[in-house]
């Protein structure tokens, strides 16, 4: 008999299943992939740790979330300078003064930087902006939208601007400085060695099963546990009684090339329509590699299907009502604890994610006591 049945070892699982492991619980890790660490998984190709679901930066302003994190891997100073190219133009983001000196000939300094946006707004601007287009021309103007948001964002969402909601883009980040930095946050960078073993860690002193997708075999391991942690889909846990919440998927096309650097910088996002995929990562640019081959990832949004890996909630309106009758029914659910990005149905960053389950299994553990 285990204290907890932890379903998933993603970062919200995993925490959980160190935290309760520490304070003497028994626990078992069930995972449906035949690795652990959900998303953040890495593994080494030619040298180079490779994200095989995408770029994973940790970033936080949370003092006791990175003093947390660095108990389990030494991380490095990489900043997230992602670079936007449109058709044959390059640009740095955030929006920034690099930015704005490369899309205006004529702006030197913040002032013409504000003096172009605003000329830019004028045309477009709209009271109650209905859509995102409307929205991010409020925001931008028009030359920004059309050459690095609209088409790598209907990419990502697949459908047009104008049919998204407006409030998908409630703020753009636009910096007055000459600052490549797209984070704010206080502190960033990428785990020496890759993420995996930070999940070897977190996951030491737990049962881990790989392979084992929790809900098939059900009746077979409810019995096994007195708590459950579940970061799976909430509406797959409920067998879709009201039908499916939405997402968006991805698709990976990772290569090595036998060549020393491909692009310069670790992404590199494609913002034009006409290109299918919204971006390019280049690994060994996270951890300054200088290995003679490179690993890169071209990375596809795709539509999702029942069966599918869901990556992006859709949180619209209607997939928000939705999910608002899911979490009615796993507040009916005392044993189970619904967690992480498809528990709660939201996209959650890493430091997100890790604070959320040491609150989670601060708050189990308090209604033991």
């Amino acid at each position: 008999m285990y204290d907890y049945l932890i379903v998933g070892s993603g970062l919200f699982g995993a925490v959980c299943a160190h935290e309760l492991t520490a304070r003497g619980k028994k626990c078992l890790v069930l995972e449906k992939r035949e690795h652990i660490g959900g998303n953040c998984y890495t593994e080494t190709v030619v040298g180079i740790e490779v994200h095989r679901y995408g770029a994973h930066i940790f970033h936080t302003s949370d003092a006791a979330v990175w003093a947390y994190m660095n108990r389990f891997a030494a991380f490095n100073n990489f900043v997230n300078a992602p670079i936007a190219r449109y058709r044959d133009e390059l640009y740095n983001l955030p929006f920034n003064m690099n930015t704005f000196t490369k899309l205006w000939r004529d702006v030197f300094t913040p002032e013409d930087a504000r003096r172009r946006i605003e000329e830019d707004r004028r045309g477009t601007y709209v009271d109650f902006p209905r859509n995102l287009e409307e929205q991010a021309q409020n925001l931008v103007g028009r030359t920004i939208y059309e050459k690095l948001v609209k088409g790598y964002t209907e990419k990502q969402w697949g459908r047009p601007c104008s049919a998204l909601p407006a409030f998908i883009i409630r703020r753009l980040p636009v910096r007055f400085t000459f600052d490549n930095n797209y984070f704010t946050d206080r502190y960033q960078g990428i785990p020496e060695g890759g993420y995996t073993p930070i999940f070897s860690r977190l996951l030491e002193g737990s049962e881990v099963l790989l392979g084992v997708d929790f809900l098939e075999h059900r009746a077979e391991f409810l019995p096994q546990a007195e708590r459950i942690v579940y970061t799976g889909a909430i509406d797959r846990y409920f067998d879709y009684r009201y039908g499916a919440l939405e997402y968006r998927a991805l698709r990976f096309e990772t290569e090595t090339l036998d060549l020393a650097d491909f692009q310069g910088n670790a992404v590199v996002n494609y913002t034009d329509a006409e290109v299918p995929y919204t971006r390019i990562i280049e690994h060994k640019h996270f951890a300054f590699g200088t290995q003679e081959k490179t690993v890169i990832t071209r990375e596809y949004p795709a539509a999702w299907r029942v069966g599918d890996e869901p990556f992006y909630p859709v949180n619209d309106e209607k997939n928000g009502t939705l999910y608002e009758k899911y979490r009615a029914l796993a507040a009916q659910e005392p044993r189970v604890t619904f967690g992480g990005r498809l528990g709660e149905y939201r996209y959650m960053d890493m430091h997100v994610a890790v604070k959320s389950a040491l609150g989670a299994v601060a708050r189990l553990e308090g209604d033991r006591m």
